[in-house]
């Protein structure tokens, strides 16, 4: 981290995150390296392993290449923009801080087991997203992000359980993986204030991971990773998995705010009780009927939910400093120019009858089917030269860049 590390007395030397290819908001081309699998049948992980049981993926990479260094990761933590966790120890004593951390931190810790732990790095550093690439069989608008860590000897977060799928890619060292039950809200943890600890964990498979090898974890399954040795780095591909309650919560709330104070319960019909103080079933009947017709939209839950879920998690601003307007995007599309999209917004689309729904970080746009499938494909995008020529596609693409969800790729 910057790790100059001396394996001896554990002493770092810090890069600061601006000083990370790519790591600034700066708009330029990309440098990522293909990133792809040599051996990796898809289609029999789907069927067979995919939300069912874990599995050991022996390096499948084309040619591996550790996409970042630990001094880099490091530089990240220092970042105020920048989630990050530092847990020290090993068993029920960890003890977690959260960054950002000073940039001497790491000098500072004392010998024995301990990881750092950052959030994102995908939308910071292009040849960490291009990890993202070969998992796209998977739906995008399933993608979380790219967590990374490092440990040294021993180090790790303890036995605990997730509830969406990871793809744990191991980029440097070694770590031994231990794989055990199903678990659930009854599982035993264990009292911290900040960590949520399996009290009994039992393994049933174990494994030691080096470069490019790669563990997938599906939900609910305990495990526990112990980094082999120093200058262990781990990359965490995970995936959203919208709980009910959150759908629900989200849906219902979207759908309040929407409604008239004049949409409420009659009655025109009423007749005299023999008992005042029942709810008959005719009136639940017709208060159930109430919420859900409202609830049967599918078109409008649609609609919420692309929103919803294009939602970004972190920010990444990319606003200009002044609304590009459509006639500048018109030349600069004519011109030939690329587009990146912001690594942080999240892009979308749902097929319609007359056009596509474009969902981007929370806003809808009614667009060509072309359009839409273009911007969705690729972190950088040239549009085909029927598409660009659009006088919607001019409209919709300054959107985005007032927005901060794009920008064209200037070379110089």
């Amino acid at each position: 981290m910057i790790i100059a590390n001396d394996s001896q007395d554990h002493t770092f030397v810090l890069a600061r995150a601006a000083e990370i290819p790519g790591f600034d908001t700066a708009i330029r081309p990309a440098h990522e390296r293909a990133m792809q699998f040599a051996h990796f049948d898809i289609d029999h992980f789907l069927r067979h392993h995919w939300q069912k049981r874990p599995l050991l993926i022996p390096n499948p990479w084309a040619s591996w290449h550790n996409p970042l260094e630990p001094d880099e990761l490091a530089g990240l933590a220092c970042d105020d923009d920048v989630e990050s966790r530092l847990v020290i120890g090993d068993g029920a004593q960890r003890q977690m801080e959260s960054g950002p951390f000073a940039e001497n931190r790491f000098a500072e810790l004392a010998a024995g087991p301990w990881t750092l732990l950052v959030q994102a790095v995908d939308h910071y550093v292009p040849d960490v997203a291009a990890l993202l690439q070969p998992f796209r069989f998977v739906p995008d608008w399933r993608i979380d992000d790219v967590m990374v860590s490092y440990a040294s000897a021993g180090g790790g977060v303890g036995s605990h359980y997730d509830q969406y799928d990871v793809f744990l890619v191991q980029g440097l060292g070694q770590r031994r993986w231990r794989v055990g039950p199903l678990c659930d809200a009854q599982t035993p943890l264990l009292p911290h204030p900040d960590l949520r600890l399996i009290a009994d964990f039992e393994a049933s498979d174990e494994w030691v991971l080096g470069p490019g090898d790669i563990l997938y974890v599906p939900p609910r399954y305990a495990h526990e990773g112990v980094a082999v040795g120093d200058d262990c780095m781990t990359y965490s591909i995970g995936f959203r998995a919208p709980s009910r309650a959150e759908l629900v919560d989200g849906w219902c709330e979207d759908l309040a705010e929407r409604m008239v104070e004049e949409d409420r319960y009659v009655d025109p019909d009423l007749e005299r009780q023999a008992c005042p103080g029942e709810i008959t079933p005719a009136a639940i009947a017709r208060l159930h009927g109430l919420v859900t017709q409202a609830l049967a939209d599918r078109e409008a839950f649609a609609r919420w939910f692309g929103a919803h879920n294009s939602m970004p998690k972190y920010d990444g601003d990319w606003r200009p400093d002044t609304p590009i307007g459509a006639a500048t995007v018109r030349a600069n599309l004519a011109n030939g120019m690329t587009l990146a999209r912001n690594p942080a917004s999240r892009f979308v689309f749902m097929r319609q009858p007359q056009c596509h729904w474009l969902f981007v970080d929370g806003k809808r746009f009614d667009c060509e089917s072309a359009l839409a499938e273009q911007l969705c494909a690729s972190s950088e995008i040239t549009l085909d030269p029927k598409v660009a020529a659009s006088a919607e596609t001019h409209t919709v693409i300054a959107a985005l860049i007032d927005q901060g969800s794009l920008a064209f790729i200037d070379d110089d």
